[in-house]
C-alpha cells in the first residue's frame, strides 16, 4: 500500500474520532444542563415552602419528594433518598436546614455516565496514538529501514567487503532500487575476483618462468665447469669463463625476481597426471651435466601420479644442492613399497647439523654450510611443496657413516 493512502486513512480516522468526541461532549453538556435545572427547581421549591405553599402540591407540580424536619418520617425518608442515589438538595429556612428536596434523577447515574465518557475519550485517544505509531512503523518499515540497509551496505562496500549481500525483504517499497545495488555489488565482486585472478596468474607465470629458467642456467654453469677441467686452450677457457659469468648474472637476476614474486604468492600450480616411472630414469640421466652420478638399481616399472615438470625441478634441485654443498658423487637408489616409489639421493659429504635438518624445507632458510655460496634458500622448500602437492613427500636426514640423504616418495596410480 502506498504511503499517501495510509496518510489519508489516518487523517480520516482522526476526523471521525474528533467528531465522536464532539458528540459526547454535547451529551455531557446536556447532563450538566439537567443538573443545573434540578438545582434551579430546588431553589424555587424552597422559596415556595417558605412562602407557605403546600408541600404535597409542590411534590405533585415539580415531581419531587419533600421531607420536612418536623415530620416524623424525616429520618427514614432521608435515608431512602441517599440509599437510592436520588439527587438531594437542602431546604433552608431562616438560615437553618429545615428539610430535604429529592429528585428521582440519580447522581450516581450521572457520575457513571461521566466516567463512561472519560473512558471513551481515553480509548479514542489511545486508538489514535496506536494508529499514529502504526503509521510511523509503516514509514520506518517502507522507507527508513531500506535506506539504513543501503547505508550499511555502502559502508561494507567502501571497506572492500563484497561478500555481504544486500537483504531483499518482501514488500520492500524500494525493491527494484535495492536489487540494482545488490547487482552492482555482485559485479564489483566479480570484477575484483577477475583482477585478483589476473594478478595471481601473472605472479604464477613469473614464478614458474623464473624457476624453469633457473634449471637450464644451472646446467650451463655445470657444463662450463666441466669444460674448464677438460680443455686447456686459453681461448676456449676465456670464452667459457665469459659464458659462466653471464650465466651466474642471469641466475642472480632470476633468484631476485623469483624471491620477490614468491613472497607474495602462496603456492605454485601443481597438476598431477599419470606418467610412466621411466621418466625418473630420464631425469637421472640428465644429471650427468652436474657431476658424477651413480645409479644403484633400475627404476621399478609402474604408473606414477606426478606433475612431470615439477618432479623434474625436484630432482634438479636435490642434485644441484648435493653437488654444490657436498661436492661428491651422487648415489641414487630406487625402491618400491606398496603404492609408493621411493627415490634416495645420497652424497658422501659432511652432512648437515641435526638441529638444522627440520629447517631445510622452510622458505628462504639457508644452513650454516651455505655461507659464501650462491642460492636463495628456496630449493628444498619448493621441492617439499611440489611433492606434497603431488600426494607424495620429501624427507631429509644425515647418512649413517657420513653424508646426507634426501628421500622423495612418489605415489603410484
Amino acid at each position: 500500500m502506498k504511503v499517501r493512502y495510509i496518510a489519508i486513512i489516518y487523517i480520516l480516522v482522526l476526523l471521525l474520532a474528533g467528531f465522536y468526541l464532539n458528540q459526547r461532549i454535547k451529551v455531557r453538556e446536556v447532563y450538566e444542563i439537567d443538573m443545573l435545572t434540578l438545582n434551579t427547581m430546588s431553589n424555587e421549591i424552597s422559596q415556595r415552602l417558605r412562602d407557605g405553599n403546600d408541600p404535597e402540591e409542590l411534590e405533585k407540580n415539580y415531581k419531587c419528594s419533600i421531607a420536612l424536619l418536623s415530620d416524623e418520617t424525616y429520618e427514614s425518608e432521608n435515608s431512602y433518598y441517599i440509599r437510592e442515589g436520588y439527587s438531594v438538595f437542602d431546604y433552608v429556612k431562616d438560615g437553618k436546614i429545615a428539610g430535604k428536596i429529592a429528585f428521582a434523577a440519580r447522581t450516581e447515574e450521572y457520575r457513571t455516565r461521566e466516567s463512561e465518557e472519560k473512558s471513551t475519550i481515553l480509548a479514542v485517544l489511545a486508538i489514535a496514538m496506536v494508529l499514529g505509531l502504526g503509521v510511523l512503523f509503516v514509514v520506518w518499515y517502507l522507507f527508513v529501514r531500506p535506506f539504513s540497509d543501503l547505508k550499511m551496505f555502502a559502508e561494507h562496500v567502501s571497506k572492500g567487503n563484497l561478500d555481504l549481500p544486500l537483504k531483499m525483504r518482501k514488500h520492500n517499497y524500494f525493491g527494484a532500487f535495492t536489487e540494482s545495488f545488490d547487482r552492482m555489488r555482485e559485479e564489483l565482486k566479480r570484477a575484483s575476483e577477475r583482477e585478483i585472478e589476473a594478478s595471481r596468474s601473472k605472479k604464477e607465470l613469473v614464478a614458474e618462468l623464473s624457476h624453469d629458467i633457473k634449471t637450464p642456467v644451472s646446467t650451463i654453469k655445470a657444463t662450463c665447469e666441466v669444460m674448464e677441467v677438460k680443455y686447456k686452450d686459453p681461448d676456449i677457457l676465456e670464452k667459457v669463463s665469459v659464458i659462466k659469468a653471464k650465466a651466474t648474472s642471469v641466475e642472480h637476476l632470476i633468484d631476485n625476481m623469483f624471491k620477490a614474486t614468491l613472497d607474495e604468492l602462496e603456492e605454485l600450480k601443481v597438476e598431477p597426471t599419470e606418467e610412466s616411472s621411466k621418466i625418473l630414469s630420464d631425469f637421472v640421466s640428465e644429471l650427468r651435466f652436474y657431476g658424477a652420478v651413480e645409479q644403484k638399481n633400475e627404476v621399478p616399472e609402474c604408473l606414477i601420479l606426478v606433475d612431470k615438470l615439477r618432479l623434474e625441478q625436484v630432482v634438479d634441485n636435490i642434485a644441484g644442492n648435493s653437488f654444490k654443498y657436498a661436492g661428491t658423487p651422487l648415489e641414487i637408489e630406487f625402491s618400491e613399497k606398496d603404492d609408493e616409489v621411493h627415490v634416495l639421493f645420497m652424497d658422501r659429504g659432511p652432512g648437515v647439523p641435526e638441529d638444522e635438518i627440520p629447517l631445510l624445507t622452510s622458505k628462504f632458510y639457508r644452513g650454516s654450510l651455505a655461507a659464501g655460496k650462491d642460492g636463495s634458500g628456496l630449493g628444498l622448500y619448493l621441492a617439499s611443496l611440489f611433492m606434497d602437492r603431488m600426494g607424495g613427500g620429501l624427507e631429509a636426514r644425515n647418512r649413517e657413516g657420513g653424508g646426507f640423504v634426501v628421500e622423495i616418495v612418489v605415489k603410484k596410480v
